[in-house]
């Protein structure tokens, strides 16, 4: 079953498993003994982010070594990009129209000292 990447950075353990190993390729030991949690439960995560395509598993010898492959992000970052451009464009119009008032404001303040 192909996983989404959606899924994998939903959760905070998989996000930081990924920030460790985005820095350098780590045995799994390594990466277990950074959370409070069993080894099972690493394994569990690795799987998940194996299935989507962000983590690689390489066995050298009797270790196997776990590298991100952080370019399945850009599916995020493409994602996350369309509401950022619709946002943007909400806020400027926001700014036009708060120009707007401002100016009306100033200009009936005007008036009024006549």
């Amino acid at each position: 079953m192909r996983r989404d990447v959606f899924q994998a950075i939903a959760d905070p353990t998989r996000r930081e498993i990924l920030n460790l190993i985005s820095k350098e390729s780590l045995n799994i030991n390594t990466v277990s003994g950074n959370f409070n949690v069993t080894r099972a439960a690493i394994y569990k995560h690795m799987k998940i982010l194996t299935e989507c395509g962000l983590v690689e598993i390489t066995q050298y010898g009797r270790e196997r070594f776990c590298e991100a492959k952080l370019e399945r992000l850009d599916e995020v970052s493409k994602w996350i990009e369309q509401y950022k451009q619709f946002w943007a464009s909400r806020f400027d119009n926001l700014d036009s129209y708060l120009d707007h008032l401002q100016k009306n404001k100033k200009k009936k303040q005007t008036e009024r000292k006549k």
